[in-house]
């Protein structure tokens, strides 16, 4: 099925709602938001593995896991290209630091900073996968050392595992997205190792290490 693509005005005019439609859609199983409240535990226990360790939020949306490992003491910069998702995350998340602007933006933004975490949640299937893995690259000057960058997405192992989801959900199939497909991440990035966490049927948690 063919999904328009969401700009920062669809986000923005979604925001209200945002919340209760994931909720609704992890409620009943579905693809492609099944396991969301488990993946967002699995991220923020990776975070919270350290005390005090700072965090870059790429895709923070409403920042309901902004605001969590906020209140458990890391110090989190949030970025989201969505004025009216930014404002319910500063909302939610008071304390935060916050950049509006596209992923892509992200280094030049944020040039010279460094953080002990990078994580994205439910943000990176917005880029085409070359766009993606140049973002990825490029995100390795940001970590600190023993840095680690966590993806939490919808992801599969292979791209037959993407197929047969493709295949199944056909009718709320979104096009526009651009999913995490692990055997290609790694062949993509070997300047990463990468760990694998699954979570649901469509989706994972994926840890980034730059490797030795």
């Amino acid at each position: 099925m063919e999904h328009k693509v969401l700009d920062a005005a669809g986000f923005d005019a979604w925001q209200a709602k945002y919340d209760a439609d994931v909720a609704a859609c992890e409620e009943a199983g579905d693809y492609p938001f099944a396991g969301y409240t488990e993946l967002h535990q699995q991220v923020f226990d990776i975070v919270h593995a350290r005390e005090g360790v700072s965090v870059l939020d790429l895709g923070c949306g409403t920042g309901k896991l902004t605001a969590r490992i906020l209140e458990a003491g890391h110090p989190v910069t949030a970025v989201d290209f969505s004025g009216q998702m930014l404002q319910a995350a500063a909302h939610n998340a008071p304390g935060a630091t916050f950049v509006q602007g596209e992923l892509a933006q992200v280094p030049d933004l944020l040039a010279g900073q460094t953080f002990d975490c990078i994580i994205a949640v439910y943000a990176l299937h917005h880029l085409p996968d070359a766009e993606k893995y140049a973002l990825l690259t490029a995100l390795r000057e940001h970590l600190n050392p023993e840095g680690v960058i966590v993806l939490g997405d919808v992801s599969f192992p292979d791209r037959d595992g993407l197929e047969a989801v493709r295949e199944a959900y056909e009718e709320d199939w979104d096009d526009s997205e651009f999913y995490l497909v692990r055997e290609e991440l790694e062949q993509a990035l070997p300047q990463f190792d990468v760990d694998c966490i699954p979570i649901s049927f469509c989706a994972d948690v994926l840890i980034l290490s730059p490797a030795e």
